[in-house]
């Protein structure tokens, strides 16, 4: 190596030292609080459900958990109303607006939506669901595949556009559990597994480097 050469490559070695280590973005992932069909029934896209009661409380103490331990810089919900109606006093606590996000949406059931889970447990295909989820389509509808693609790179999203901050992306449980498979490096067919309670908080913070490649890890599940 010459002089010249090994000088340019010390200065470009205390360049990137003396360069300070990009903060991560927080994302608190909600699931919507409870619904009178929460448990039963397989509700996916279809439109009209609202949260029971409970629900609302739960959503409630959410908002006030987060809003007493976070600064929050925004909000994103899926569209379904049930999100929307756990991310309102979210949203009142924190004085931040609600972002739609499709990429927050619950995955697309296809013609499962809406059938009671009753009924679902005597198919042959709830095996594959709960065995090998990454070889199943829903009828007419999404794979476990595509959801959790769709929710990875939302993520990603939001972790660029509010590099160092901390958001809250209200979400449904596969889509949240699809996620968090990913941060963990499980592969999907575990994902089963992992339990997301209606209106806990998981917590996973990704840092996004020059590249724009976000690297997530996981602070809290299911709290």
């Amino acid at each position: 190596m010459t002089a010249a050469k090994s000088t340019s490559t010390a200065t470009s070695a205390a360049t990137n030292a003396a360069r300070p280590a990009p903060k991560p973005t927080t994302i608190l992932l909600v699931r919507h609080a409870e619904t009178p069909t929460t448990g039963k029934v397989l509700p996916g896209r279809a439109t009209g459900l609202q949260l029971s009661n409970k629900g609302i409380s739960q959503a409630e103490a959410r908002a006030t958990t987060i809003a007493n331990t976070h600064k929050i810089a925004a909000i994103y919900s899926s569209p379904m109303e049930r999100a929307q109606q756990t991310a309102a006093p979210i949203s009142t606590a924190t004085n931040r607006k609600i972002h739609i996000h499709e990429g927050l949406n619950e995955c697309d059931f296809g013609r499962w939506t809406g059938r009671r889970l009753k009924s679902l447990y005597k198919l042959p295909a709830w095996k594959v669901v709960q065995r090998t989820p990454s070889n199943f389509r829903f009828p007419d509808g999404e794979s476990f595949l595509e959801m959790q693609s769709r929710i990875v790179v939302t993520l990603g999203e939001l972790a660029r556009q509010h590099r160092g901050k901390t958001v809250v992306a209200v979400s449904h449980a596969d889509t949240i559990k699809a996620a968090l498979a990913h941060c963990l490096g499980m592969h999907l067919d575990m994902f089963q597994r992992l339990t997301i309670s209606p209106a806990s908080q998981t917590t996973i913070q990704l840092v996004v480097a020059p590249s724009g490649v976000a690297t997530p890890m996981v602070i809290s599940v299911n709290t």
